[in-house]
């Protein structure tokens, strides 16, 4: 790692590179372009309809603090509600998931190593605000999730199932 390369940064409150992605607002406030690979950091916003399929990244670890609402993640058997001040660590190859339970939810996470950050850009869409984006007219399509399943191997995630079913 060149470290000449990495320099300090500091962002206010709401400042980053904000993403929809996937009915979710995604404020990234570091890229691993910008931390010699070492990490990547987001600032997440959901509500309740957000799950993500169970999935494994074989390139990063994971790491969680939800700020506001609840979460719930299931890390390999165990099913976890965190609220408010939870941290979660999910290392590399651990199967997981996640799905917002309170009406909205928002939560702090880096990815440690890999290049995931470079998926999202790939994949979102620049936010028109700093809010949710608009609810989709439909579910995505089997062909729209077989491409997202495609492209989440190409950055070293493996989709092992469906989100968790709603409550």
């Amino acid at each position: 790692m060149d470290t000449q390369l990495i320099n300090p940064k500091i962002l206010d409150n709401q400042q980053g590179r904000p993403l929809w992605h996937l009915g979710a607002l995604l404020n990234f406030k570091a890229l691993c372009a910008e931390t010699g690979g070492q990490f990547w950091a987001l600032e997440g916003l959901a509500d309740q309809h957000m799950a993500v399929p169970l999935h494994a990244h074989t390139r990063e670890d994971e790491i969680w603090f939800v700020l506001e609402g609840e979460i719930a993640f299931t890390l390999g058997d165990q099913v976890i509600l965190g609220g408010p001040g939870t941290f979660v660590y999910i290392p590399r190859h651990t199967p997981h998931t996640f799905q917002v339970r309170s009406g909205r939810a928002r939560w702090f996470g880096f990815g440690l190593g890999g290049s995931l950050d470079q998926w999202f850009f790939e994949t979102g869409e620049p936010a028109k605000s700093l809010d949710l984006p608009p609810a989709p007219d439909a579910p995505p399509s089997p062909a729209a999730i077989q491409a997202i399943v495609a492209s989440l191997e190409a950055y070293g995630t493996i989709t092992m199932g469906p989100p968790p079913a709603m409550p």
